[in-house]
């Protein structure tokens, strides 16, 4: 079995798939360019699932497979590549889902990360969100702007996962990379220890309870630069989520201090690309200016999408308006970017608009010849 993981694992990274699928009852099926692709092999059987998972499963985590029915946990494959993996239970037998972690550091331009974003790197305090939904490249983002950091400036960068996922070498910065479970209990209890180790910049893997989400802000408000992810899409129901996370009497007061520690949010999705094989990123950048503090602080976050519109000359976008630009430069389909609107009826209606320019431009450049 071992033998046959191993080939698996190379298919992977040799197709450069970007999961891998391990399911009782079907074939090991790859993701490919965003779509699931099944291989010609058999059906997999119970004691295939369980036999793949212990060839690549700590003690620790199987025992954790045992006690909560699953463990997440990064795995390095020979010296090709590392992968995050997900080991669960399901209808009684181990599925296994394997997500192949890019090897190089990608750069702002290859992830097609616009510059506005790089002046917030050298920001020295504040809390920069990226959100989007499960396997959107949040974490590829992060580990590219913390690389930028790393490179520019001389801090020390305190990382915060689960699991670690990019190995950052040492450059201009101090990397001091810490993973939930091996090297520290939780991501709140790691916050406030990572805020006695001398921290200029401390990345969150996730802010997912409100113990983490309060260390996050106050880590920010405290005079660092905290970069953090949330599973959200969009500006207004990243902050709406955050504030909702605590209590009633607390809201108030956490609008407040979100309105003055938050820098910017960056929302992400990937789309399959439509001009050559791969995906391509989509994205939404709030960066925070007086209007939106105030809109934050009064609880009138639905006006932050007119607010980012007009936010233009800052660098902010809408991801619709993102997705329209992807789409008139043929990087991908009309079907894959209604997909993925936030408001759908509008941007069609600014497709439609789009298209009659266009017939009614060459129609005139036919008369005019």
């Amino acid at each position: 079995m071992v033998v046959e993981l191993n080939k698996l694992l190379s298919l992977v990274v040799e197709k450069r798939a970007s999961d891998l699928h391990l399911t009782v009852g079907i074939p090991p099926t790859i993701r490919l360019h965003g779509r699931l692709r099944p291989l010609n092999l058999p059906p997999l059987t119970p004691d295939d699932t369980v036999a793949f998972m212990k060839a690549i499963t700590s003690e620790r985590c199987q025992a954790e497979l045992k006690e909560k029915g699953g463990s997440d946990f990064g795995f390095a494959f020979e010296k090709k590549a590392r992968f995050r993996v997900a080991v669960y239970m399901q209808k009684g037998s181990v599925g296994i889902a394997l997500r192949l972690i890019p090897s190089k550091l990608l750069t702002f331009d290859d992830i097609g990360l616009p510059p506005s974003v790089k002046n917030l790197l050298f920001k020295p305090r504040g809390l920069i969100l990226v959100t989007g939904p499960t396997g959107s490249g949040k974490t590829t983002t992060l580990a590219t702007m913390l690389d930028f950091v790393n490179t520019e400036n001389d801090c020390h960068i305190i990382t915060i996962e689960d699991p670690i996922e990019y190995y950052h070498d040492h450059k201009k910065s101090i990397v001091t990379q810490r993973e939930i479970g091996v090297d520290v209990g939780g991501f709140g209890e790691a916050i406030r220890r990572a805020l006695r180790m001398d921290p200029d910049v401390v990345l969150v893997g996730e802010m997912r309870d409100l113990d983490t989400i309060q260390a996050a802000i106050t880590a920010a408000e405290t005079g660092h630069l905290v970069f953090g992810t949330l599973h959200t899409t969009g500006a207004a129901r990243t902050i709406n989520r955050i504030v909702d996370a605590f209590p009633q009497e607390q809201q108030e007061q956490i609008r407040a201090q979100l309105s003055t520690s938050i820098l910017a949010v960056i929302s992400q999705m990937l789309l399959p690309r439509a001009d050559a094989p791969g995906v391509i990123a989509g994205f939404e950048i709030m960066i925070m200016n007086s209007g939106i503090e105030h809109l934050i602080r009064e609880n009138q976050t639905h006006k932050i999408i007119s607010a980012i519109q007009t936010g233009a000359k800052q660098g902010m976008f809408l991801l619709d308006d993102f997705l329209f630009t992807l789409f008139i430069n043929k990087k991908i389909t009309f079907q894959d970017m209604m997909q993925a609107a936030q408001n759908p009826t509008d941007l069609q209606q600014k497709v439609m608009e789009y298209t009659q320019q266009q017939s009614l431009a060459a129609r005139g450049g036919r008369g005019g010849g």
